[in-house]
Formats: C-alpha cells, structure tokens, sequence
C-alpha cells in the first residue's frame, strides 16, 4: 500500500478541529514534501520522525514521500502531528500490515529514540475524538487528562514501538483506565476565618447568589483581599460540562500540568498586567486571563493602578462573555464568562475616610485618582460597597458563618433562578429581565425617581433590577418588594 490516512487534530483556541495526515509514496529519488500549511515546528518533523523510525528499528522509505496534512487552509504548529506521521509512514510502507488507522486518532510528540512526549491541548482533542465516535492515542502524561472525557476509549502510549505492536495486533494495549488523580483538590479558603465585616459578608452573598460582580473599596487592611479570595467556595459546584471547559482551557493553556479539577478558578492578576495578558493574544493566540477565570472569580487588586485602556478591554467581556482575538490568519473566540471582583482604596494614600484621620489627600489628587475609572466600566460593576475598618483585637469571633453555611443559600438561590429562566440573574438578557424582574407600578416609579436623583443610567437601574431580584431569591420571594429595590439601590448609593 502506498497510501495511508491517519486522523488527528490541531488546536485553534480551546477547539480541536480535525487534520488528516496523508502519507504516499512514489518511485523517484528519495525526498520528503510537507504540504498542508505547516509551521516551523510541524516542518521539523520529518527530521524527528525520521530518527525516531529508525530507532525504532523499523525501514525509513527510501522513496519520494509526500505528507499532506488537511484541510490545507488550516495553520498547523507544534509537534502534536509527530505520531500520525510517523504513522503513516509505516502503514504506507507496508510495515504496518494489517494495521486498522480508521477508528483510532493520534496525538504526539516523538523523541529521536521513537519515545513519546506530551503534547498541550489533549483535553479539547479528546471531547472532539469521543463526538466522532474514535479512540484516541495519546502519550502517557497525557493519558489522564484525555479521560475525563468520559467514554472516550483511550489508549496510553511511552514508544512508538508499543503503538506498533497493538496495531500489528503483537501486544494489543489494553484502554486506560482513569485513576481520578485530577480530581484531589483542596478545600477553598472559609468565610469564617474573615472577622467582622458583616455588610461585606452580606455582598459576597448577593454577588455569588446572582453571579454579580463587586467592587470593594476601603482602607488597606480592612480585608478586601481576604473576602475576594472566599468567593469561589460560596459558588455553586461546576457541572460536568462546565468543569470540561474550564479544564480545556487550561488544558490548551500552556501553564503546566491540569490540576485541581473541577474546582472553579480563581485569578488574581497583578497591576502592571498587560491587555494582553488579560484577553490574551499573541501569534498564535493563547487565552488571558479573563478566559482562565471562566467560570470562576478574575480579582483585580488595586483597580486604579491598572492602566486605563487595559481596564477597558474589560468592557465587552463583561458584557459578552467571550473575546474574540482577530490576526491576518484568522480570528480565534475564547470564552470569558467570569465574576469580575475588584479592590480598590478611596484614595492616593488609601485612608479617606478613616476614622484615624491620616488621610493628607487632596481633593483634587482624590479626583484624579478615581477618574482612572471609567463610568462605563463602574457600571457594569453591580455591587459597590465600602469596606470599613474592624475591631484590632486578634481573637477569632464566635458565631460567624462559614462557607459552608453561606454556600448553602447560594444554592438554594441558584436554584430558583435556573427553575425559572435557566440562568443566573446577572445573565438575564433584556427580555428575559422584564419576564423576571418585573414591578408594580408604585415600585417602578420610586425606582425611576431614585435613578434620576442619583443619575445613574438606564443600564445601571437595569443591574440594580437584578440585584433585587437575586435579593427576592435569597428569601425565597416571588415577586421584588420595595425593600429588596432599597437595599439593591444602596449598592449603587456611593457610585
């Protein structure tokens, strides 16, 4: 046979479109082509192959060899594609005899001694091969990862040799069964630990049980930090399919291997990050941050030492839920569905306010320091509260509730607003907010009224209208009352 097909998949973003290597053989002087849109990497190849077939002890052909990886319009980079060439090769060389390519695809990087070695971006290729109904091969580190793809048949594989000889049918492999090492995680920090701040406490509440963004400002030391960092252990636990997404963002990542599976991320990005590195970019386009907070918290620490136009990328994002990253080869989508929670002080020095009264600020120096916020990116904020200073005495305080106890009514709230629109309340499309979030008219013209008292615009009232409505949920309310619209108001009160 001088034609051999082997499937496998490249990676765009956290997608896995499918590549078939095709591998023909011709008489004429020896000589290997690679067509299909290869990068550097992937034309490097050859030169691994070539050394890990021999190494192997198998023939490397002698003939004009032709490697096509399709669709040709589809850019190809790193040394995923090793294998299926290699592969190929050998089937077309007839040193595979009898070898069944049809239902199996390949993933790997091979090493001059026809070793294997792990490849990023296994996760999203292993949900792809298990919706075309084959099994995947993959390198041993890898193997685990490929498995939480849940009946997907997937076979673990150290040397191009042992591949050989199952598909020969010599020592067949036998599936690889998942050891659940991905899924050991630790507990999330508990809210108890946090001393006081019992109106903080209160936001983080509202905000995990409607999925709103905070924004919190205060003093330094009056815990901002601490609260942010309790959040994800308030949050619901992710769904099968949410936690798959998360993973096969970090899967396609590049930071190293996945773990803590299927907690929800928690991102804490310093000031001095980069556009770039918050919505991600590049070449060859990797995901920022607000795509490895998908799903989970994106805190940003001392929000006005951010760079202005860093911070307004946020704007669509917030919005959308996804960013899509435009080059001359192509445009690459990552979601970005985060809880945004930020930190700020009131002012230059930090303590405005204070009841010590060191605050030496001007008013015009407290001016040009809030003014690094936009007004459009402070509406999209839902929640602005401010953080006062506790009591200084170092003894924990009884009777604060834990996580455990505040996660319980988060639940309960989630629960009411998936029953009822599929969804959490901060989500709600326009429609769907009427539907839900609908008010007498005495209601409406008080919250009106509040509105032009306090200008705040049409989208700021539309957020307070679904503060309130997760406020309802937390009594178990059917309907808003004018209390839930006043304390949703006061949220928006120091905006």
């Amino acid at each position: 046979m001088s034609l051999a097909i082997v499937h496998s998949r490249a990676q765009v973003g956290v997608e896995a479109p499918g590549v078939t290597v095709e591998a023909h053989l011709a008489n004429g002087l020896p000589s290997l082509t690679l067509v299909g849109l290869p990068e550097t990497a992937v034309k490097e190849s050859k030169d691994r192959v070539r050394s890990a077939i021999l190494n192997a002890g198998f023939e490397f052909p002698a003939r004009r060899i032709t490697l096509n990886l399709a669709p040709a319009d589809l850019p190809k980079d790193g040394g995923r594609f090793d294998l299926a060439i290699a592969l190929g090769l050998l089937a077309a060389n007839g040193q595979l005899a009898g070898a069944n390519l049809d239902g199996l695809e390949c993933l790997g990087e091979l090493a001059l001694s026809g070793a294997l070695r792990p490849v990023q971006g296994v996760l999203p290729a292993a949900l792809a091969a298990r919706a075309a109904g084959r099994a995947l091969v993959v390198p041993k580190e890898n193997a685990e990862e490929a498995s939480l793809a849940s009946g997907l048949t997937v076979y673990a594989v150290g040397h191009l040799l042992e591949l050989a000889a199952h598909l020969t049918g010599q020592a067949p492999l036998a599936p690889y069964q998942a050891r659940g090492l991905l899924r050991e995680t630790p507990p999330y920090p508990d809210l108890a630990e946090v001393q006081g701040q019992a109106a903080a406490k209160r936001a983080l509440l509202v905000a995990a049980a409607g999925s709103h963004n905070l924004l919190l400002s205060g003093p330094p030391g009056t815990g901002k930090t601490l609260l942010a960092s309790r959040l994800p252990g308030l949050l619901p636990p992710l769904s099968e399919d949410e936690a798959l997404q998360v993973a096969a963002i970090h899967s396609v990542s590049g930071h190293g291997p996945l773990t803590h599976w299927p907690q929800r991320p928690f991102r804490q990005p310093h000031h001095s990050a980069s556009a770039a590195a918050l919505v991600g970019g590049g070449s060859r386009p990797q995901p920022g941050e607000i795509t490895l907070a998908h799903e989970g918290v994106l805190f940003l620490d001392e929000l006005p030492e951010f760079d202005r136009k860093v911070l307004e990328v946020l704007r669509e994002p917030l919005e959308g839920g996804e960013i899509v990253i435009a080059r001359a080869n192509g445009r690459v989508r990552f979601p970005a569905r985060f809880q945004l929670v930020a930190a700020m002080n009131p002012c230059p020095c930090g303590y405005l306010g204070d009841p010590s009264g060191r605050c030496r600020c001007t008013p015009e120096q407290i001016q040009r320091y809030r003014a690094k916020l936009s007004g459009p990116l402070l509406d999209r904020i839902d929640l602005h509260l401010t953080v006062g200073r506790e009591t200084t005495r170092l003894a924990p305080q009884e009777g604060s509730l834990g996580s455990a106890e505040v996660a319980a009514q988060v639940a309960r709230a989630r629960e009411r607003q998936l029953a009822r629109q599929g969804c959490a309340n901060a989500v709600l499309d326009l429609k769907a907010m009427h539907q839900n979030c609908a008010l007498d008219g005495q209601d409406q013209a008080w919250l009106e009224t509040a509105g032009e008292r306090l200008d705040l615009s049409l989208r700021a009232l539309h957020r307070i209208l679904k503060v309130a409505r997760t406020l309802a949920d937390l009594e178990s309310a059917e309907h808003i009352a004018r209390a839930h619209l006043a304390e949703a108001l006061q949220y928006r009160a120091g905006h």
